[in-house]
Parts: structure tokens; sequence; C-alpha cells
């Protein structure tokens, strides 16, 4: 199982509420509802998904919450970075954010193969 590390839940929720506040601004149109719904999903999903991975009763649970983080960590970069392509918003004012879900699915990546070499 992977380590109890309040200061990634944090960054995980921070990230979450920056995504929130993000498509609270967005334009009301029907693209930016959509994109904005799934933008939602996934970043608050992250910081979920990463709490239940810390509570996991098993290595293999664990892993394999981490791999719904991973997945939804990189989701976000997807969806961030659409909203940038479509002229929704401006790129650089969501690059921070796009960079922060790389650096989420990085940590998510390394613990997965952290998790797996430490069981060998």
């Amino acid at each position: 199982m992977i380590d109890k590390n309040d200061n990634l839940k944090e960054h995980n929720q921070a990230f979450g509420l920056r995504v929130i506040r993000l498509v609270d601004t967005l334009p009301i149109k029907p693209a930016s509802k959509v994109i904005g719904h799934q933008l939602l999903r996934c970043t608050t999903s992250v910081g979920a998904n990463y709490c239940a991975a810390c509570r996991a009763r098993s290595t293999a649970e664990s892993r394999s919450r981490m791999a719904v983080v991973e997945e939804e960590a990189d989701e976000s970069g997807y969806w961030l970075k659409m909203v940038g392509d479509a002229d929704i918003m401006k790129p650089e004012l969501l690059a921070d954010l796009l960079r922060e879900a790389g650096e989420l699915t990085a940590i998510a990546v390394g613990s997965i193969k952290t998790s797996r070499r430490n069981e060998k």
C-alpha cells in the first residue's frame, strides 16, 4: 500500500478546488458546459481516488486506485488542453494547471511502479 501522504492529499484537493474555480468562470455556452462538466468530474476524482488508495486494505487495491488516479489526472490534462484549444480560455491561463495535471500523473505512475517493484 502507499504511504499516507497528507501533503499530497492536500495538493490533490487544492488542484480540484482550483479547477472548480476555473470552471465557474467559463462562458455559458454549450461546449463550455460539457467540457467544464468533464473537467470537474476528472479533477475532483483525482483527490477522491488518492484518498481511497491511502485507505486501501491491500496493496492490490491501493495500486488499482492509483491506476484510477493516473487515468483521471491524465484526463484532466486532456480537458484543460481542450479548453485552451477550443478558445474557451487563453492557453497561458491554463499552463500552470496543465503542468500540475502532468505532475500528478507522473506521481501516480511512480507510485504504481514503486509498488510493483517493492512486491517482487
